[in-house]
């Protein structure tokens, strides 16, 4: 094996960021290491120990707060950036490349009035969020290690100060095009597309064909990305452009909530008066942030390869969210009026019941009878289900239930529960995150001993509303 540090975007060069060292803090601490995930990139632990207190940084690493711009609920701000974190390196191991970045790691030049801290709460938050996608097979970022400190933060409350160290293929953001385009740099932006195309796709051409090649890319990864979070029953809550991954993962976890009672419309960050970033208009938003990243390509693609490239987005979402809603429901993913009627109806039922969206699903993997006793309406259950039965018998699977449970988690993250977990650690008690890494690491298992953790929510606790500052 063949593995070694080096950072290919920050020898693109200044105007892609600036470079420094990490700031640590006081009296820091590993809280929580993802050893899988270590062991599968082959890193040492020690060396993730190191890189997460922000220490003793391994020979290769060349740390960088990279800048972007964005769309923020709408609003264009042209100079946004890495104000709290660092793009450390890449771990490359054999052919494979993994950035390893540091999230707490002091103040940048983009820092703007923050204090480039992260605090103990939202570190738990992303932690686990990162932990619980990748568990549910949802393209994400993924958390390698979390630390704490003695160094107190101040946000509306003094708050633990900590640091998160996660790592992904890929951190450059829709954004980091849009502030090339933006300040009119054209040699970086065509650099960057060059850059990007030779990491991320099977194939380099000329720039203006790169740029379209990533257009199409992107626009097939983020639909599918959107068309798994749907079906998931995830909300991301601040869906800005510079929170877009490039190659489609679930990127920078902050408000975000998964559905307790099926409610289209739910709302998981309580700073979005307007609902821009809803449940049921996640799959819009994609579109219109794919919109964005295709006008930051506009000098070096025609306009009619650009729509031809997003016109390929609500197709994709559509069938990969079907045939995802199939696979929920034990059918075949063959598209037929009669199974789409299926669907839309369930997805009424359970709207206008308020029924728990993730007990149904995995209820209705172990019996029909135990779905309809989550329904108060028993004679719409009743309806629903007969036509279900029948759909199901023109599908005969001995083993529609085992396949059923494979993909109906029995685990989900619900905030009432990360928000449990966090004041138990705020109070010196990882016990929390510690069991809920577990179960979430593997949500369709059934983990007996941690029963408790499957349960709804208390009606007090449903969709709890998080602030940005999370």
């Amino acid at each position: 094996m063949c593995a070694k540090f080096d950072n290919s975007f920050a020898a693109l060069g200044p105007d892609f960021g600036t470079r420094m060292q990490p700031q640590p803090l006081a009296e820091a601490r590993l809280l929580h290491l993802n050893a899988p995930l270590a062991d599968a990139l082959a890193l040492p632990a020690t060396m993730v120990e190191s890189m997460v207190l922000g220490r003793e940084l391994p020979e290769g690493c060349a740390p960088m707060a990279m800048v972007y711009a964005g769309h923020q609920f709408g609003g264009f701000s042209p100079q946004l950036g890495d104000g709290r974190g660092l793009l450390l390196g890449e771990w490359q191991v054999d052919n494979n490349h993994w950035d390893l970045h540091l999230k707490g790691a002091g103040r940048t030049p983009y820092s703007r009035f923050g204090d480039g801290r992260a605090v103990l709460r939202s570190s738990i938050r992303e932690y686990l969020g990162s932990c619980a996608m990748h568990g549910l097979g949802i393209p994400t970022t993924q958390a390698l290690a979390l630390a704490g400190s003695d160094e107190t933060v101040l946000r509306e409350t003094p708050e633990t100060g900590a640091t998160l160290l996660r790592t992904t293929q890929c951190h450059i953001r829709f954004g980091h095009f849009e502030y090339f385009f933006y300040q009119g740099l054209h040699q970086p932006l065509a650099q960057l597309v060059d850059y990007c195309a030779q990491r991320y796709l099977a194939v380099q051409s000329n720039t203006a064909d790169n740029a379209l090649n990533l257009l199409r890319f992107t626009t097939e990864r983020t639909a599918q990305l959107i068309a798994q979070w749907q079906a998931a029953g995830f909300a991301h809550g601040v869906m800005n452009t510079d929170n877009m991954s490039l190659i489609g993962e679930t990127f920078d976890f902050g408000p975000y909530g998964f559905l307790d009672d099926f409610e289209p419309g739910f709302i998981c960050n309580h700073s979005d008066d307007q609902g821009r970033y809803a449940f049921d208009r996640q799959a819009s938003i994609g579109l219109w942030n794919l919109n964005a990243l295709a006008h930051s390509l506009s000098t070096l693609i025609d306009i009619d390869a650009i729509k031809a490239a997003l016109a390929r987005y609500q197709p994709t979402l559509s069938q990969t969210y079907f045939q995802l809603m199939m696979g929920k429901l034990g059918l075949d993913d063959n598209l037929t009026d009669a199974k789409q009627t299926l669907l839309n109806n369930l997805l009424a039922l359970l709207a206008s019941e308020r029924t728990d969206y993730h007990q149904f699903f995995r209820s209705l993997s172990h019996s029909k009878q135990a779905a309809r006793d989550l329904i108060v309406d028993r004679a719409a259950a009743d309806t629903w289900l007969a036509t279900y039965e029948a759909c199901c018998a023109q599908e005969p699977n001995g083993e529609r239930q085992q396949h059923m449970r494979a993909r109906n988690p029995k685990y989900v993250l619900r905030n009432y529960l990360a928000q449990r977990a966090i004041e138990q650690a705020q109070a010196g008690d990882l016990s929390g995150v510690r069991n809920l890494f577990t179960v979430l690491s593997a949500p369709y298992d059934e983990h007996s001993q941690l029963e408790a953790l499957a349960a709804a929510p208390p009606d007090d606790q449903k969709h709890l509303p998080v602030s940005c500052s999370s």
